[in-house]
Formats: structure tokens, sequence, C-alpha cells
């Protein structure tokens, strides 16, 4: 398998997407792709290349640092390695277009749109965490709601996710286990929501009429009001903070879970603040 290293003093992500879109015009090729970002010393360049030398791969880098970039070329020359520098070019004409020198400062995009990569990663790890996928990652997360169906888990997940929170979601099923990875997770973690069980059987009707009403007594008012008290009971016996959901929008609930973990996360700061 070609192996292409992707070396940058920032995180990747420019190189790392520039390959990934070259690579769709050869679909024949089998690749992997391993990353090293963070790269702001000479001997970190020499480990990279003397790896890069051993498995036979190809570089392609990033780095502002025109000095790191003399290197990774000398290096590269040294093991007769394929480097391509992405950055340097790109910087040279700017500069001569701009009658200016660039400032050469590591992982400075990054650190300009870190707000934006974050909200990128948390809307992923919302979406790959959603109804009780990857619980073995849950100890990652900084919110997991846990309700039974219709109880807006998804939608509210992608709120948080979209204002930058690490969240992910579980299905609360009648008389079904709950996963250890749920189970274990410490205080401030982990919210219930709750719903009135009238409004969630006309919800559930609802999505039983457009699925063509095949669905069992998943919208009754007897089986609804059965998951409901089943999901409360999980709720007390964990001692989970609970929300109930009814009637209010997606930013009102939001609110009350972000101000209850941030109270249980910093009970002190909370005092001191409320006097």
């Amino acid at each position: 398998m070609n192996k292409v290293y992707v070396v940058s003093d920032g995180s990747g992500r420019t190189a790392e997407q520039i390959l990934m879109a070259a690579l769709t015009q050869f679909p024949h090729s089998s690749v992997d792709v391993v990353l090293k970002p963070e790269v702001r010393t000479e001997q970190a360049i020499e480990e990279i290349v003397a790896e890069v030398a051993e498995q036979k791969g190809f570089i392609l880098h990033t780095l502002v640092s025109e000095s790191l970039r003399e290197v990774i070329l000398r290096l590269s020359r040294i093991h007769n390695l394929d480097a391509i520098d992405l950055m340097g070019p790109l910087l040279s004409r700017l500069s001569h277009h701009f009658e200016n020198s660039p400032t050469g400062e590591p992982g400075l995009f990054f650190s300009l749109n870190k707000e934006y990569f974050k909200r990128i990663d948390a809307m992923q790890f919302a979406f790959t965490h959603d109804d009780g996928q990857r619980d073995y990652d849950y100890d990652k997360a900084e919110i997991v709601l846990v309700g039974v169906s219709r109880t807006f888990k998804t939608p509210l997940s992608i709120y948080l996710a979209f204002k930058g929170w690490f969240v992910a979601n579980y299905p609360v099923v009648l008389a079904a286990e709950l996963s250890q990875h749920l189970t274990r997770l410490g205080p401030g973690k982990v919210f219930g929501l709750m719903t009135e069980p009238q409004d969630l059987s006309n919800l559930r009707s609802a999505r039983e009429q457009y699925l063509g009403g095949n669905t069992g007594g998943y919208a009754s008012i007897q089986n609804v009001k059965k998951e409901l008290n089943y999901s409360n009971s999980i709720f007390c016996k964990y001692e989970w903070p609970v929300i109930h959901v009814t009637d209010k929008p997606i930013e009102e609930i939001s609110s009350e879970i972000i101000a209850i973990k941030r109270r249980i996360d910093h009970p002190d700061h909370v005092r001191k603040k409320s006097r």
C-alpha cells in the first residue's frame, strides 16, 4: 500500500483536504494517509523523514517556517524521497505580490479558526454518536442525552454540537439494559429527557402515519406511559438530571442543559457568582 505523509506545523487539515481531493482522481490506488501535525522542530522533521524513508513513502507538507521547509527539502534529497511543498511557493508569490514578508508563525490559521474547527469536530462527533452508536467512545463526550424515542435527542445533539459541545445520545428501550459505557460516566455528563405522555403519543402518531401505520403499539398512550415510567426509573437510579422538553424550543432546552452542567462542573464558581 502506498503511504503519503502529511506534515504540517499546524493541524494538517489544509494539506489533508487537498490530498483527498487529488486522490479522487486515482480511484484504483490504495493509499494510507499518515497525518503528522504540530511539527515545529528540526528533530521532529528528522524523525518523520527517517520513518518515511523506512516505509518508502511520500511527503506532502504545509510548513510556513522557511527554515523548516529547507530542512525537510534537504533531508528528503538525502533520503531520495519525494516531498511536495504546498505552502512555500504560495507564500513566495504572495510575498512578491504584496511586497511584504509572511509572518512565518506556525498554526496561525488554525488558531484564528479554532472555534470553527471545534464546531466541525463537534458536529462530526454528534453524527457518529447518534442513537447509541459508538458507545465505547462516551468518555470523550461532554454531554450524553438519554431518552425514549421522539424526545428530541438528535435535534438537541446537533444544536449543541453547533455550539461547540461534544454530544452523544442514547435511546431508552423498554426493559432493555443500558450500556455499561453509559452508566459508568461521572456526574455532569448524562442528562435524561422527559416529556408529557399525551404529547409524546401525538408526536409518535404523526410519525406512525408517515411510516404507514405499521409500528405496533409505538404511539399508544399505554405504551408511551410505560416507556416514560421506565426511563424515569433509570434517571432516578443513576441520579441523572432530568430535562422536561414539552412545549419548549430547542434553544431553551439546550440552555437548561448547559446551565445544569456548569453548576455540576463548577459548583464553587456558581456559589461565588450568586453571592
